[in-house]
């Protein structure tokens, strides 16, 4: 019955959980993430993990996996690749899903996976296209609004403005001209979110997706996105198939849920016996692993 730390290092944020696995049964007992904004990201990590270390209440834990970013975090057991946790974290969050759309801060990759949650196939976006999680707040700073207003302000929008730019300078170039023009925000951002729903389409059609699709990462939040992505897959849905997009409220914790759940398994395969941390220790850090 190990119970396990997930931390994905993120380049935008840094999310962590830690979970109880027993067999198939695993439970979320307690998640943290806090954006990085310039700050040392050792530092943020520390914080983050302590924090959710802290909430669960737990006495030890088994194995404390990191992924994204997170290879050289000293305090942990064992690292793995963002596109398996992304695939196992969906998974756990919506078993229907074969199929997980993770939306970083620059990337964006969508993902088909086994019943198991093992990777089969993949595509992604290139790190410069304007259909980034940096890119849409980038935007959402210039108008002068929070990220978290962007998807309900989108769903308003009378007139999308179409954003044809794949590049993310020329697009943003081409926001400062609509505003120049009086285009309303809502207008702007459904346009946004259309070109970025059409890359996005794209990829999962070029995996043959079917049935659910997890939407994960930062941006599985915002509605608007995850409607213009919708009504983009729908315009297929005669000739390609159906698309039922899912997601979650864990859903930004996808890569460290499935990293945590993966940690449980390398733990119980190794037939690891000892505990990786106890309470009787002081939290792990950066500063005191590097000291040691």
């Amino acid at each position: 019955m190990p119970i396990t730390a997930g931390i994905d290092v993120g380049s935008g944020a840094i999310k962590a959980v830690v979970l109880h696995v027993e067999g198939d049964s695993v439970r979320v007992l307690a998640d943290e993430v806090s954006r990085i904004r310039r700050r040392d990201v050792s530092a943020v990590v520390d914080d983050v993990f302590g924090r959710a270390v802290r909430a669960a209440g737990v006495d030890e834990l088994h194995y404390v996996a990191t992924t994204g970013e997170g290879e050289d975090v000293p305090y942990a057991t064992g690292h793995f690749y963002g596109m398996t946790t992304h695939a196992r974290g969906a998974l756990f969050l919506d078993s229907r899903a074969r199929t997980v759309l993770d939306v970083g801060a620059l990337h964006t990759r969508a993902v088909i996976m086994d019943e198991r949650g093992k990777v089969t196939d993949y595509k992604m976006t290139s790190q410069c296209a304007s259909g980034s999680g940096q890119f849409l707040e980038n935007i959402a700073r210039y108008l002068g609004i929070t990220l978290s207003e962007v998807g309900e302000l989108s769903l308003t929008a009378a007139k999308p403005e179409n954003v044809s730019s794949i590049c993310a300078v020329l697009a943003e170039t081409d926001v400062i001209n609509m505003v120049s023009r009086g285009i309303s925000a809502p207008d702007i951002l459904r346009g946004i979110h259309d070109s970025m729903a059409g890359r996005y389409a794209q990829l999962i059609r070029r995996l043959n997706a079917q049935g659910v699709v997890f939407v994960s990462g930062g941006l599985a939040s915002d509605v608007g996105l995850r409607k213009a992505l919708q009504d983009a897959l729908d315009k297929e849905a005669a000739k390609k198939g159906a698309i039922e997009l899912e997601t979650h409220p864990l859903a930004i914790q996808a890569g460290s849920i499935g990293a945590a759940i993966w940690g449980a398994v390398r733990y119980e395969t190794r037939k690891m016996e000892r505990p990786w941390w106890t309470s009787k220790d002081p939290i792990p850090m950066h500063r005191s692993s590097s000291a040691s």
